[in-house]
């Protein structure tokens, strides 16, 4: 039932693998980021702008380690909604006698575990750069747990961005709105913990935190051991929220593209 996946999966492996001048760039890119990063709050850190409980060495590690995860979570499978509504050939792949939704995202799954491959040799140069703190097995372990959770809630934002495009033709617009609040409001950039007071309660409460903000804090020691279980259930309940809502709107669409064709 899933060899059909599992091959689109391995050819997207494929297809991003060829272009090993892009895979290389990016790397660079990372490593420099990496550099200025570190840089930065090394300085924002002289002038006494460090949070509670979140040293230089735990800021320089959660900034690494996010641009990281930045690999794999950018990676966006379902850009080919937009892509093949705008040159009509969704109409097509529906009469297919496969799930396009699991389509898009073994396809997603493909690229993201070549990105994966890429951590490797990004972190032994980032290495060069930084010292990055590793924590104990269980804190791996939980990290990695609210990785996946995370990025499942970023698949289904994707989705539901790019699905816009049934009704709009163009969803890149919304889309660069989403991933400019995601960026600064899932933690990415910035720990949410230097948000204060109510604003930083709201931003905690938002769905992009669920993406970045959960594993990082977890493995920078931030969110304790008693408080796993409780980070875990928030993210499955926005992955849950976000994979119902994913479904209406494709079913919706699916609808909308059979009225239009007749």
């Amino acid at each position: 039932m899933f060899e059909p996946y599992l091959e689109f999966a391995k050819k997207a492996f494929a297809r991003e693998a060829t272009y090993r001048l892009e895979v290389f760039t990016e790397i660079g890119s990372l490593v420099l980021r990496v550099y200025i990063l570190r840089s930065l709050w090394t300085a924002l850190y002289a002038q006494n702008a460090a949070p509670i409980n979140l040293p230089l060495h735990g800021m320089i590690t959660y900034a690494t380690v996010a641009m990281l995860m930045s690999l794999i979570l950018e990676v966006d499978g379902t850009r080919m909604i937009r892509e093949k509504i705008r040159e009509g050939t969704i109409a097509t792949d529906l009469m297919k006698p496969i799930s396009l939704p699991l389509y898009f995202f073994s396809d997603g799954v493909g690229q993201t575990v070549l990105h994966a491959v890429l951590v490797v040799p990004s972190l032994l140069c980032a290495l060069l750069l930084v010292h990055i703190d590793v924590p104990n097995a269980a804190t791996f372990g939980a990290f990695l747990v609210a990785f996946l959770l995370g990025y499942g809630v970023n698949f289904f934002v994707n989705f539901l961005m790019n699905s816009i495009a049934f009704w709009t033709l163009e969803s890149f617009a919304v889309q660069l709105i989403v991933r400019w609040a995601s960026d600064l409001l899932s933690g990415q950039i910035i720990p949410l913990t230097f948000f204060p007071g109510i604003f930083g309660r709201v931003v905690f409460a938002l769905p992009f935190a669920a993406i970045y903000s959960t594993p990082l804090l977890i493995y920078v020691g931030i969110i304790p051991p008693s408080q796993w279980v409780a980070s875990f259930a928030v993210q499955a309940l926005w992955l849950l929220l976000f994979a119902s809502l994913s479904a209406l709107v494709w079913r919706a669409a699916e609808q909308k593209v059979v009225i239009q064709g007749g």
